[in-house]
């Protein structure tokens, strides 16, 4: 394994920090390679591009696009070396962020029933238009109310909490397919975590594999360690790679840059499959 971490944010979407301070503390965590994922955007390319090449660290630009499996479970797909000004996936990205703040504005009129929280109070953790829940439970953080993004996600703003509603999302086979078109390369994020209304199984795995699936995301603090095992039998078996990445929020989540790194084979196999900038 190599110092390759091929999943963060910045505050482009539920980060903390600036694409130029990902690529910083990237450097200082000794990497070689950072991807930079934000949420359905690409907005922090290229200034984490450009402080990439002051820094020397190479810049994988990406995307975590929103979408929903044929059925019903929600995927988070990662996309990479996407071209940026691809039309339909561009069309796509910013339906997602709209619908994704039209929820917002009604999960906050749901909790301004029971707590003393306004849109006004959600908006300033927010950059653009990438707003989202975590940024709620940001609010509700300084508001007092909890004391953490996860006891915010355990609770408040589970969708056992009452307040939530669900997301719009695309197809996950009509975002890889996009993707692919797009020059892209997709793959299935964090799938094997505890926190899934419904595990993923076999047949979806060969679904998205049909659809152009490139990898999936083995290496996650959030699969579970027999998830691990189950999710790099499916790739070898249907012949995609696996990735290993942190999914930094910067100080969003205790998710430190590094913690599990993909192979170097691996990254050249997704340049080799993607459009580079």
């Amino acid at each position: 394994m190599s110092g390759i971490d091929l999943h963060a944010h910045t505050l482009h979407s539920d980060g903390t920090e600036t694409a130029t301070e990902l690529v910083r503390q990237a450097k200082e965590a000794g990497l070689e390679a950072v991807a930079i994922t934000d949420h359905d955007n690409t907005d922090g390319w290229q200034e984490a591009l450009a402080a990439g090449v002051e820094l020397g660290v190479d810049v994988i630009p990406g995307i975590e696009i929103s979408t929903r499996l044929e059925g019903g479970p929600s995927i988070h797909l990662l996309a990479y070396l996407p071209d940026p000004n691809y039309e339909p996936l561009v069309n796509v990205l910013r339906e997602i962020r709209e619908s994704r703040g039209k929820r917002v504005e009604k999960i906050v009129e749901n909790l301004a029933t029971v707590y003393d929280i306004t849109m006004e109070d959600v908006s300033k953790f927010s950059k653009g238009d990438a707003m989202g829940r975590p940024h709620i439970a940001d609010a509700l953080i300084e508001k007092g109310i909890v004391k953490s993004r996860e006891e915010a996600f355990a609770g408040i703003l589970h969708p056992r909490g009452g307040f939530t509603i669900p997301q719009h999302s695309p197809s996950t086979t009509e975002m890889v397919r996009m993707v692919r078109d797009a020059g892209g390369v997709p793959v299935f994020a964090h799938p094997a975590t505890d926190r899934k209304f419904r595990p993923f199984v076999e047949a979806d795995i060969e679904l998205l594999v049909s659809a152009g699936l490139g990898g999936i995301e083995v290496g996650h603090r959030e699969n579970t360690p027999e998830g691990k095992i189950w999710l790099a039998e499916m790739a070898k078996k249907y012949g995609v790679f696996g990735t290993g990445s942190s999914d930094w929020h910067g100080k969003g989540k205790p998710n430190k840059l590094g913690e599990n790194t993909t192979a170097q084979e691996v990254l050249a196999e997704i340049k080799h499959q993607g459009r580079s900038l």
